[in-house]
């Protein structure tokens, strides 16, 4: 009973920080784009629908982590949120 107990917090533990590492990966990848926009003061390489389908699909991912309690799909995706945001408005600024 002990080890089944024990075995399956490792196993959570695991499944989290595999979790968190995505999110971490996937969440980074967009501080490139962040970073070319903020610099060149141009988004004219970035779509605007991108940007908009992408932001409600993260949002909608978000809203569901905070139905389902899932830590790295809500850090994940409320920092993916925030960096899309930010690239969008400099979007409709810069264009």
């Amino acid at each position: 009973m002990i080890a089944a107990l024990l075995s399956s917090a490792i196993n959570e533990n695991f499944v989290t920080t595999v979790g968190l590492v995505a999110g971490t990966l996937t969440t980074i990848a967009f501080i490139p784009q962040l970073t070319q926009t903020w610099q060149s003061k141009s988004a004219k390489d970035v779509s605007l629908g991108m940007l908009i389908t992408f932001a409600t699909g993260v949002f909608l991912w978000l809203t569901y982590g905070l139905f389902i309690h899932a830590l790295p799909v809500i850090l994940a995706n409320l920092v993916t949120f925030v960096l899309t945001l930010i690239i969008l408005l400099l979007k409709i600024k810069y264009d």
